[in-house]
């Protein structure tokens, strides 16, 4: 059966950098398992796989674009520390942000006796990312599964 859209997909990954580092793996724990079409992986990945099959091993290779966005310089804001009511602020705490129709987390990059500096890009922005994919099975989505818009059962959501 091939990926295809409303399949469930069950896949161990590694994540790396363009200088070899590793970002994320699966490959030591449960593999990753989604619905795909869902938008429940970037861009990228869901078109990198599109079709493939279960046994299939292959590299993917994602521009920022189709990954987690290109960073963006106006993301970046300073911030009076007394918007934190008090709390003590430093550099890799996050908080989340936005308005109510549009949550988003910030990440703390810099603080001085005055401002946070604080980041609204996701960490891998402007980042491309290389994927070793390996897929390990590829089934039809029950009704219940495609109600919820994710997988359930062994190492996936519980209810």
């Amino acid at each position: 059966m091939q990926i295809s859209a409303q399949k469930v997909v069950s896949i161990h990954y590694t994540l790396t950098d363009n200088d070899g580092n590793v970002l994320d793996t699966s490959s030591n724990g449960e593999p990753l398992n989604y619905i795909q079409g869902v938008g429940a992986l970037i861009a990228g990945m869901e078109e990198g796989l599109e079709g493939k099959l279960k046994g299939d091993k292959l590299q993917l290779k994602i521009a920022p674009e189709k990954g987690y966005g290109i960073h963006q310089p106006e993301m970046i804001q300073q911030v009076p520390l007394s918007a934190f009511g008090g709390q003590m602020v430093s550099p890799g705490m996050q908080f989340e942000a936005g308005t109510e129709e549009q949550r988003f987390i910030v990440t703390v990059t810099d603080v001085n006796d005055e401002f946070a500096t604080i980041d609204g890009n996701h960490p891998l922005a402007g980042v491309e990312l290389n994927f070793d994919v390996e897929v390990l099975e590829v089934r039809e989505a029950s009704e219940e599964e495609l109600d919820h818009g994710h997988v359930h059962g062994p190492g996936a959501h519980h209810h």
